[in-house]
């Protein structure tokens, strides 16, 4: 059993403290507000998961064991990476709150996780953080959610470079992929697609891995490009902006990302905080990723921002890549109405999904069309994109078995 029981990790909101996680005997995990956050009725918004039906504050928080609570969870990488960091820092990956606390000073959003004992590490009956010079020595870089490589990174004198403590940065820095030949040019060209489409899209940037400052020797050889985006959720002059997922809205951990919730009930949330304009760009964007067969467009690949500290809206998109071209039996990441095939997306399927959803039709209908003939006139223009003819060929196929493409 691990011999930090009782430490404790504080949790800053916009560089205000207002709760703790602390760890319990028993590999036990638990959170709790500030007795002053809970009084405060103007507290921004943490996550709106820990908001009751009435959209009053929820402070009854279960208590997870070895797991941290949902909402700290997703601010983890997953999977392979996830497994990856914890070797590099010689702890168990099944033992979330030591790696929530080494990756706690650049988190998404405007969250900042800091021990009690700032300077003195977590320690367990192994080797994990045995003293505070190893620790230091560790480049712990990696501090954004999901399955894929990625570092935070800041320009300097027109260059990207990731910084030697991992802090700061408003850039996020994507890999090539050892599985997916091209992703980076992928993700770039339908990235720069949807915003000749309309979509809401952040600077974007592609470039050759030779112009990456700070690289890990250990990834200076997997591809010829690096995709970079900027980072929404980070200021001109380094503030932080306040974002979650919809796994964390939802109170979902990771794994649930594609089977846990449906595209209704995101509808439905995002109706209820943005009305006409928040559908408008959801059904923009789920549109345009059927048309280009992205299969991945799971919870965690749409967020919330808070502009405002107590009230969210879309993000920006981001992580738009044609999974077809890997997976050519790919289909919708989530259920949509009651399928998940592309070929399912006729016009009375989103009559129905209006419907289900209590969204207006008219809306609902006249985005779509629109947003059909804004991506035609942009894929006509596709040549001056770094796509693959494969690729290009690829999507062709896919848009001739779409009921929406009648061209």
């Amino acid at each position: 059993m691990p011999e930090y029981d009782g430490k404790v990790l504080q949790v800053f909101l916009h560089q205000r403290l207002i709760g703790t996680l602390t760890h319990l005997a028993g590999d036990k995990n638990l959170f709790a507000f500030t007795e002053e956050y809970i009084r405060d009725s103007a507290r921004p918004t943490l996550s709106l998961s820990f908001q009751d039906s009435l959209g009053e504050l929820r402070t009854a928080i279960k208590v997870a064991r070895t797991r941290l609570p949902c909402f700290f969870s997703n601010l983890l990488p997953e999977g392979a990476f996830q497994e990856y960091l914890a070797k590099k820092a010689n702890i168990n990956p099944k033992h979330e709150f030591l790696l929530l606390w080494m990756l706690g000073k650049d988190l998404p959003g405007a969250i900042v996780l800091q021990s009690m004992e700032e300077d003195i590490p977590l320690t367990s009956s192994s080797t994990e953080f045995a003293d505070t010079h190893e620790k230091k020595k560790i480049p712990f870089r990696f501090s954004l959610a999901g399955m894929q490589v990625k570092f935070s990174a800041m320009k300097e004198f027109g260059k990207l470079t990731i910084p030697v403590k991992g802090v700061g940065g408003s850039w996020i820095v994507k890999l090539p992929s050892p599985v997916f030949p091209h992703l980076p040019e992928n993700e770039f060209s339908m990235m720069e697609l949807a915003r000749r489409t309309g979509i809401d899209v952040p600077e974007i940037a592609l470039h050759s891995i030779q112009d990456l400052r700070g690289l890990p020797p250990e990834f200076a050889h997997i591809g010829n490009h690096f995709y970079a985006i900027k980072r929404f959720d980070r200021t001109e002059d380094g503030g932080r902006i306040h974002m979650e997922d919809f796994a964390q809205v939802f109170g979902i951990y990771p794994e649930g990302k594609y089977d846990k919730v449906s595209y209704r009930n995101m509808a439905e949330r995002i109706w209820k905080e943005n009305g006409e304009a928040g559908i408008a760009e959801f059904v923009r964007r789920f549109v345009f990723n059927a048309l280009i067969g992205n299969g991945d467009m799971h919870l965690k690949n749409w967020s919330f921002l808070y502009r405002e500290k107590n009230k969210p809206s879309l993000s920006p998109a981001y992580d738009f890549v044609s999974t077809i071209c890997y997976l050519p039996q790919d289909g919708l990441a989530m259920n949509f109405v009651d399928d998940k095939a592309f070929s399912s997306l006729t016009l009375a399927q989103f009559k129905r999904f209006a419907g289900k959803a209590q969204l207006p039709e008219a809306l609902v209908l006249d985005t779509v069309q629109q947003t059909v003939e804004a991506f035609a006139e942009a894929w006509k223009n596709v040549n001056d994109l770094p796509l693959r003819k494969e690729t290009r060929d690829v999507i062709e196929r896919h848009l001739k078995t779409m009921p929406l493409w009648y061209r």
